[in-house]
């Protein structure tokens, strides 16, 4: 399967269920892939760039025990759409399944041999949604969602 951001398609465990890139014009999961729109109108340099943002925005945003953020990998969101309890008790899910997203997993700094946390962080050109949860995305609790 080919992508049209040159992310290996092959080492995704959602790739039983995509029609890859390439072969839908960019539309793997039936939308229109954010990234594949930005390189379809900018090209690979302004994505490059806008990643480059984005990592900025991240890192600026100062969360006590994330580290540096260096990479954002594409993303389905199936893959990385928790669901959140909201202080009414009413649980929900903030993502598309089928949208592509950027985002990565980071440890956080302060886990030690009885506590393992995770920070989430998905993006796109409209957002930066980030969340910490434990092993295996248990007990996800939003930290920011910050409109772009």
């Amino acid at each position: 399967m080919e992508s049209i951001c040159g992310v290996n398609c092959n080492g995704c465990p959602m790739n039983t269920n995509c029609n890859g890139c390439v072969n839908t014009n960019g539309c793997p999961f039936g939308k229109k892939c954010f990234i594949a729109r930005y390189l379809e109108i900018d090209g690979i340099d302004s994505l490059n760039e806008f990643k480059k943002q984005l990592i900025l925005e991240v890192n600026s945003l100062d969360i006590i025990g994330m580290p540096e953020i260096t990479e954002l990998n594409s993303l389905v969101g199936s893959f990385v759409n928790l669901e959140y309890q909201l202080p009414n008790g009413n649980k929900v899910k903030l993502l598309d399944d089928n949208e592509i997203y950027f985002g990565n997993q980071v440890e956080c700094e302060f886990n030690d041999d009885t506590t393992k946390k995770c920070f989430g962080i998905v993006a796109n050109a409209s957002f930066i949604l980030v969340c910490e949860y434990e092993e295996d995305g248990s007990n996800p609790e939003l930290l920011l969602y910050k409109k772009r």
